[in-house]
């Protein structure tokens, strides 16, 4: 009978709700803008040369005493191989407190889709550093070119990344207020070394806000679900 029938159990889900998770809203606009301000400040870069450096041999004047050390000390600790370390501890603590690899791989791709392609730019661009002959404070000369600024770019699509995965916590106010002093004081950092242009810099913080929303629509959105352990969970039975 019916009634002898064994009670249904509710079915559940892996722990699959993070906010970086979250299907783009705007996909196409999200793709378009992103694709827009890398051909815009790709091409911006060809014709800056110049034009700051007034302004980067004013911020440099402030390269002395304590606040060298502390500007150099930035520019150290999140020089490549330091931020692709702090981007792998951070992506194995996603993983381990979410019990879940997609929050985590989702982070690890948007900083990576965001950062990486910086650095082709910059090549591209070949942007000369400014000229250490002219500063009153210079950083050791630096061998490659200088725009964007990659420990920007970097320090930026990190900070979008982690806020997004704490998106529904009551850290992430916590998150975008850290976050935003942390981009400030490495935008000063890199141009009070005078190791990059303050444009150098500004270029970056945009490239990372417009391409971050659109890394994350193509590696999360788009790429993970074909890929067989990054698809979104099924119901499973309890």
């Amino acid at each position: 009978m019916i009634d002898d029938a064994p009670p249904l159990r509710p079915r559940r889900r892996e722990p699959d709700a993070n906010g970086i998770l979250v299907r783009s809203a705007y996909p196409l606009s999200t793709l378009v803008i992103g694709i827009a301000a890398v051909l815009v400040l790709t091409v911006v870069g060809f014709f800056l040369g110049t034009v700051d450096i007034g302004l980067a041999k004013a911020l440099n004047e402030l390269h002395t005493g304590a606040l060298r050390a502390f500007t150099d000390g930035v520019y150290h600790a999140i020089s490549p191989v330091p931020a692709i370390i702090v981007t792998v501890v951070v992506t194995g603590v996603i993983w381990a407190v979410q019990r879940n690899i997609r929050p985590a791989a989702a982070f690890a791709g948007v900083v990576a889709i965001t950062w990486v392609p910086s650095a082709i730019v910059k090549e591209l661009v070949h942007r000369a550093r400014p000229d250490v002959s002219v500063l009153p404070h210079p950083f050791p000369v630096q061998p490659d070119p200088g725009y964007p600024s990659g420990h920007t770019v970097f320090m930026v699509a990190f900070t979008i990344a982690v806020c997004w995965v704490l998106r529904d916590t009551r850290w992430h106010g916590v998150a975008v207020v850290v976050g935003t002093v942390a981009v400030v004081v490495v935008w000063f950092s890199v141009t009070i070394d005078a190791v990059h242009y303050p444009t150098d810099a500004l270029a970056s913080v945009a490239w990372a806000l417009a391409v971050a929303p659109a890394a994350r629509l193509v590696w999360v959105d788009w790429l993970m679900p074909r890929l067989p352990v990054l698809r979104p969970a099924r119901p499973v039975a309890r």
